[in-house]
């Protein structure tokens, strides 16, 4: 979970830092790397009755869940798809559990990443380049295994429903081993999510503030040398008469 991830990873930070060395953190989930370095609320646990009966009430009058929302927090159902049923039911759920707000027990309860000075860096490739690497990428894993691999999880006992297996490319993998899908189609269902993903990825880092640009691959040599540059200012800025270490 990303609660467990900030834990895990602040642990992490600190063992690196602590060896005198620049701990880098890498990945595209913009949820967790939030919860890493703003914290997050101390939500209450889940509630399968309450998440069973606004299920219901969802089927039963889709939409209600959205317009129950906003009668007990609005700034969260403004937030908050009005068919983004898994958030709604969570956010009706902590409202139901809590007795207040979701927005105001959310900024009320973080616990920011302290004792570090972040320096944040984006990397923005073109557009149709990167949705071709993409395509090329998920291509290659049905090719070099990714349906015996789906197989062994299921010969170990594991649940099709299993969180993992809804991963993108697991999950149309599966559905080819279960004749819902062609080959073909499975790549190609596997190939557009996972494009459509990263422009969820793109939109979610555009709105984080603190990031600095870089355009191009990670793998371009020019961009990897202005980035090292900008690396190498923030530590000079960083240096031994400012507190706190520096973290990328």
């Amino acid at each position: 979970s990303a609660g467990e991830f900030a834990r895990l990873g602040r642990v992490a930070l600190a063992e690196i830092a602590e060896r005198g060395r620049l701990p880098v953190v890498a990945g595209g989930t913009g949820f967790y790397l939030r919860a890493l370095f703003d914290g997050l609320f101390p939500s209450p646990g889940r509630d399968n009755a309450i998440r069973t009966r606004l299920a219901e009430r969802e089927s039963r009058r889709a939409g209600s869940l959205h317009r129950l929302l906003r009668r007990f927090d609005p700034a969260a159902a403004a937030r908050i798809h009005a068919r983004d049923v898994q958030k709604l039911i969570r956010a009706v759920e902590v409202c139901l559990m809590t007795r207040g707000s979701l927005s105001e027990a959310f900024q009320a309860g973080r616990d920011p990443l302290q004792g570090f000075r972040i320096l944040k860096i984006g990397v923005d490739p073109p557009r149709e380049a990167l949705y071709n690497l993409l395509d090329e990428r998920c291509r290659r894993m049905f090719e070099n295994g990714l349906l015996d691999e789906i197989r062994r999880i299921l010969l170990l006992g594991y649940s099709p429903e299993v969180k993992p297996l809804e991963s993108h490319g697991y999950r149309q993998g599966l559905q080819f081993l279960r004749g819902e899908l062609t080959l073909e189609e499975a790549v190609f269902h596997a190939q557009r999510n996972t494009r459509r993903y990263a422009k969820r990825q793109w939109t979610w880092f555009r709105r984080e503030p603190g990031i600095k640009w870089f355009s191009g691959f990670g793998l371009d040599t020019e961009l990897q040398a202005a980035v090292l540059a900008s690396v190498e200012s923030h530590l000079e800025e960083s240096g031994p008469e400012r507190s706190g270490n520096s973290l990328c």
